[in-house]
């Protein structure tokens, strides 16, 4: 029997091993070609998270070392103070290396200082914001009280990265220097449309977006290249850490601890949640009566001295009027 006269049955075996060692091959080839396919996407996947990394490494970088500018006009306190009619204290900017200016108190004894440090992300500021809104409107409009508004930006780390706080205080900035006017307005307005705490927020576009709706906004072109700028980005950070670091201005508090900080005539409101209209007029109406008799007890009126010389209506009393007194004016 020659070699090529095998059984069928182990030519049939022979074939069966071949095909089944061809099929591993295959298959080892396909889970090679895989693995240096995944191989690839793992490193492709690094790289471009690397990328990523090192770009919001030049970012932080940049905007840590961005050289000091100056601040927004009206803002010499760190804040913009607003009184009646809506119309805002005009200050000069603040030098790159200039300190804040704290703002004069009120002179009328019918005015009250109301100052709001908040953060635009912050839910419970956006709270506050909702329930008071419309009693500080009216307390404004109508000369009753000013308010000012520092705005900082403690929660940057709470935007996923996309500095969402520092942007819309940065927001803020441009329209108290550009159309001081409409801060109210825009403050409320930011408010409204607030993001989630921890959410990416709106982005440059969404900001203008908000800010140039606000009706009778002035110099919207310069405004808009402000925010895409973020010409005042240096300003907000260094008045967010003089905030932090302390202490408040015209008050008894060391320093920001939180926002939102709400002082009333220099007294501080330890607020409930949820916030009530009817809580914080009562506050406002307190504060203020303190501050009055504060101010009336340092400065009583003077007491003259007893004298020895009898009073004039006194019966007993010997002084004679002046004669000159009883001639009749020529």
């Amino acid at each position: 029997m020659t070699e090529n006269d095998q059984p069928t049955g182990e030519l049939s075996t022979n074939a069966r091993r071949a095909a089944a060692r061809e099929k591993a091959r295959v298959a080892r080839t396909k889970q090679k070609r895989r693995q240096k396919a995944t191989r690839w996407a793992l490193q492709g996947g690094l790289v471009l998270v690397l990328v990523a990394a090192v770009a919001v490494v030049v970012l932080v970088i940049s905007n840590g070392v961005r050289p000091a500018g100056p601040g927004p006009e009206n803002m010499a306190s760190d804040g913009i103070k607003i009184g009646e009619g809506f119309q805002a204290v005009p200050t000069e900017a603040l030098g790159p290396d200039d300190e804040p200016t704290p703002s004069e108190t009120s002179d009328a004894a019918d005015t009250v200082d109301i100052v709001v440090y908040l953060d635009y992300l912050c839910p419970i500021c956006g709270q506050f914001e909702e329930a008071n809104n419309d009693y500080l409107a009216g307390l404004v409009e109508s000369g009753a009280a000013t308010v000012e508004y520092h705005p900082v930006a403690i929660l940057t780390n709470r935007s996923g990265g996309t500095r969402y706080s520092d942007r819309a205080a940065n927001a803020a900035a441009c329209v108290a220097n550009y159309s001081p006017g409409s801060f109210f307005d825009v403050n409320a307005a930011l408010f409204e449309s607030q993001p989630e705490e921890g959410s990416r927020g709106l982005d440059d576009a969404g900001l203008k977006d908000v800010v140039t709706g606000v009706a009778g906004l002035q110099q919207t072109g310069r405004i808009e290249r402000c925010i895409d700028e973020e010409q005042f980005g240096s300003w907000v950070s260094a008045a967010t850490q003089r905030a932090v670091d302390g202490p408040i201005p015209n008050s008894d508090v060391d320093a920001l601890g939180g926002t939102p900080l709400i002082l009333v005539d220099g007294q501080r409101y330890d607020f409930s949640t949820p916030f009530t209209q009817e809580e914080f007029s009562n506050f406002v109406v307190t504060a203020a009566g303190n501050s009055y008799s504060e101010s009336s007890t340092a400065t009583p009126t003077p007491t003259p001295a007893p004298s020895d010389e009898p009073e004039a209506d006194d019966p007993e009393s010997t002084t004679e009027p002046d004669p000159a007194e009883e001639q009749p004016a020529s």
